[in-house]
């Protein structure tokens, strides 16, 4: 019988804090009972006021960034958001989304079970960190010169390895994502719109003649940059923005049957 070594044990000495803090919300307590709010603040702001004075895109922006955006940051927020409500039925997370609606999965299940899919790496939040770092860190380069290089080795590199020296960009079904083209140069032409958006825009249509472009999470990568956000929180802001149009499609199928959905015949299974 075989021991097994264990590593030993012991103390790190870092003792733990006695409450839990947060900067980012304040509650003023009952005065009958301690654990029933009154009141709430948000890094400082009245809730009561927000709510009466401010829109839901400078509260969303506020919650993250710790500050109230400008009048043109609200304004590229919001287009944002508007862009990337619904990542589409061609989108792996709505495919997953539909299928557990139809599948007659509790309602409140549909959100997390497609959330999950968006926040994979495939056109999804994991790959967004990565991207602003990459854009924050390429956006003094010349997006010409940038392009250059990387096509340069294309002879060498596979599709995905080209992809992988771009985060962001690249082909979808074979071809440039042409929606997404065109919400970049919608957000393109907003007062807010900054070098990371510039930047991946003039490489984007560097990249143009060998047929690869902006990717969805390269568009929102962008924004998220020049607005500020952490790298860490994009990927979870990715998932919010996409969330409505996850939900909505679940919840259109909910109600129908089974058969609403395709069902995959067996000659089109294939086992290898």
């Amino acid at each position: 019988m075989s021991e097994h070594k264990h590593d030993q044990v012991r103390s790190r000495n870092e003792p733990f804090t006695e409450r839990t803090a947060t900067r980012i919300w304040c509650e003023q307590p009952s005065e009958d009972n301690p654990y029933i709010a009154t009141q709430a603040r948000c890094y400082g702001y009245d809730l009561f006021e927000l709510m009466e004075k401010r829109s839901f895109v400078d509260v969303f922006y506020l919650l993250f960034r710790g500050e109230l955006p400008t009048k043109a940051e609200a304004q590229l927020m919001q287009a944002l958001m508007i862009g990337l409500i619904n990542p589409g039925p061609r989108h792996p997370a709505t495919r997953a989304a539909m299928n557990v609606g139809v599948g007659k999965t509790d309602p409140l299940h549909i959100l997390p079970i497609a959330s999950a899919v968006l926040g994979g790496d495939y056109m999804g939040g994991g790959a967004i960190e990565k991207t602003m770092r990459f854009l924050r860190k390429q956006q003094h380069t010349d997006p010409q010169d940038f392009a250059r290089n990387v096509l340069l080795q294309q002879q060498s590199l596979n599709r995905v390895e080209v992809e992988e020296a771009i985060p962001g960009f690249g082909r979808r079904h074979g071809g440039i994502d042409l929606l997404t083209k065109n919400i970049a140069a919608q957000l393109l032409k907003l007062d807010a719109a900054g070098k990371a958006l510039r930047w991946g825009s003039a490489l984007a249509e560097q990249l143009e003649t060998e047929g690869f472009g902006w990717q969805v999470t390269g568009l929102a990568a962008a924004v998220f940059a020049d607005l500020g956000f952490h790298p860490r929180a994009g990927g979870s802001l990715f998932q919010l923005l996409g969330a409505p149009g996850l939900v909505a499609h679940g919840l259109e199928l909910s109600n129908k049957p089974i058969t609403a959905m395709p069902f995959v015949s067996d000659e089109n299974y294939v086992i290898e």
